[in-house]
């Protein structure tokens, strides 16, 4: 995985005092984008080896970071923020209970995501009844254009973007052991797009795991813009498509439900949503 650029350590940018600071962080971020070795964290964050040691070895003692014989990975602090994290967002807590009353009338597994860049990140989840075993947990994140809970982020996006995305899923999938290979050609997902777009959900058909379909819904706030979706997952077994396409009215309810708890009117801005969608399909 590349490594982004470490911040900035320039006197002249940086606060006086802040320079360790900045390396703990860039540390972390090394990390994250997949850096394991004492070395590789060194050469991310630009510092020598007893320097990047130390820095290190004060995150390990905080429980940032924690070390093994495989080498170095994020703590358990770091997860145990991300929850506190996640569990304060306004919209999480709006749509828990919308969550919980979807799990137990579907009894399939239903998650809540957020764009990050190119990705979803998955922010709650509650698992279905059926003992499935589904690769997305809170913190993970999966390419947007490859999930349902994904194409619900990018229904309000312009074509050009979808395009973007829809390529880089494609590279991701290429580079995957674990993600199939979609076997839709690009005008075959523009077409499913455009189609989402204009009546406002978005189906997973086993493109970002093999046996797993769902139904997605996007959540909008006051402004009308769309900052979260929700979807409800199961194996193929038991979402054949006719169950899909029942199944997406509920998804839409609910993810409305939660979008008039952020303010959304659907009746004051149902037109504006509409408009944006047949100007893209007429352009």
């Amino acid at each position: 995985m590349s490594a982004s650029p470490a911040p900035s350590r320039n006197p002249a940018v940086s606060p006086a005092g802040t320079q360790a600071l900045f390396r703990g962080l860039a540390a972390m971020e090394a990390i994250a984008n997949g850096s394991r070795s004492l070395q590789s964290i060194g050469t991310f964050i630009g510092c020598t080896r007893s320097t990047t040691h130390r820095i290190l070895r004060a995150l390990v003692v905080r429980g940032f970071v924690r070390h093994s014989s495989t080498g170095y990975a994020l703590g358990p602090k770091l997860i145990q923020l991300g929850f506190l994290t996640t569990a304060q967002m306004p919209v999480t807590a709006a749509a828990h209970p919308h969550l919980e009353a979807l799990a137990y009338q579907t009894g399939d597994t239903v998650h809540l995501g957020i764009r990050d860049s190119g990705h979803v990140l998955y922010i709650d989840r509650i698992p279905g009844k059926r003992g499935l075993q589904i690769r997305s947990l809170v913190g993970y994140r999966n390419p947007l254009a490859c999930t349902g809970i994904g194409k619900a982020l990018m229904l309000d996006m312009d074509e050009d973007q979808w395009r973007e995305l829809y390529t880089a899923a494609q590279d991701a999938s290429r580079r995957s052991t674990l993600r199939p290979h979609t076997s839709s050609t690009w005008p075959q997902y523009l077409k499913r797009m455009r189609t989402y777009a204009v009546r406002g959900y978005a189906f997973d058909l086993q493109e970002n795991e093999a046996g797993i379909r769902c139904v997605a819904a996007p959540i909008r706030d006051v402004s009308g813009a769309i900052v979260a979706s929700i979807s409800v997952a199961s194996a193929i077994q038991y979402m054949p498509e006719e169950r899909m396409r029942s199944l997406r009215e509920l998804v839409m309810t609910k993810a409305a439900d939660i979008s008039r708890e952020l303010g959304w009117s659907t009746l004051e801005n149902r037109g504006d949503v509409s408009s944006r969608a047949n100007k893209r399909t007429t352009a």
